[in-house]
């Protein structure tokens, strides 16, 4: 078993405070240490009934713990990400879509010694994809439907006057185009787009549709690989969390999955 850990959450959404949870409650070899939020009197009434409640600091401070988990508004990963690769710490993002286009952030870690570990998040299949791509792959492909409400205020909608809420019988193809791409217009949404295009043959070659699906429940990934050594088609269905439709529950919970196998005597999967 390795030393214990100390962790500080950007965030205390859907994300970061269940997260919080689970490692208030005790994990083998993680501590939880910090956590920052934009509403401190907030967080102090969520962490009231912790075992050992954390630091409320600043984006910056959390880099005094040893794995810093990015959980906050797309508008601070910067920030969050910065400071914890200036001190070699281990950057654990949950918006990986954010990763795309600050991959200087990889530079940046390599100098410091610093680690940035994706979680798996709410795809499946990732280390078929990472094995598939150790040879050659022709074509990585994902189709994403969400419930229409799960996709209000991504920015491609905006600038193109596209109304989700309007989907009423029919889904309707809102995006087609490349990983990179759909990083910027939908920040919030394509995490999963993101993770697969950095697991697979890089986000300018990976194909990405996003539907707006009002029979869907589901925030629901189809994803099919064309490779050498195999052909993956895959489909998750994941329940959106209830306070944020864009994030699923699942969520949470592959990000504390990803933190025990940093300490973990025995780790399944690569």
């Amino acid at each position: 078993m390795a030393r214990e850990l100390t962790v500080g959450i950007a965030g205390l959404g859907a994300i970061g405070l269940h997260l919080a949870r689970a490692l208030d409650a005790g994990v083998e070899g993680l501590r939880l240490h910090s956590v920052a939020a934009r509403d401190h009197a907030k967080a102090r009434d969520n962490l009231a009934g912790f075992r050992a409640p954390p630091a409320i600091v600043g984006l910056a401070d959390l880099a005094e713990a040893d794995i810093v988990v990015e959980a906050a508004p797309a508008a601070v990963f910067e920030q969050v990400a910065t400071a914890a690769i200036a001190r070699g710490r281990i950057f654990v993002p949950s918006s990986v879509g954010a990763l795309l286009p600050r991959m200087h952030l990889v530079e940046e870690a390599r100098k410091t010694g610093a680690r940035i570990v994706v979680p798996t998040g709410a795809l499946l299949g990732l280390d078929a994809v990472r094995a598939a791509a150790e040879g050659e792959v022709s074509s990585v492909t994902i189709e994403t439907r969400k419930p229409p409400r799960g996709l209000v205020g991504a920015p491609y909608l905006e600038q193109h006057g596209i109304d989700v809420m309007a989907v009423k019988d029919e889904k309707k193809l809102v995006f087609k185009g490349n990983a990179y791409d759909a990083a910027q217009g939908f920040p919030a949404n394509v995490n999963v787009a993101a993770a697969l295009a950095l697991a697979g043959i890089g986000p300018q070659r990976t194909t990405i549709e996003i539907w707006a699906d009002p029979h869907v429940t589901r925030n629901t990934h189809t994803i099919r690989v064309e490779a050498a050594a195999a052909r993956l088609t895959m489909t998750i269905e994941n329940v959106p969390s209830e306070e944020n439709p864009r994030t699923g529950k699942i969520t949470p919970l592959s990000i504390l999955a990803c933190l025990r196998g940093l300490t973990s005597t025995l780790k399944v999967g690569s």
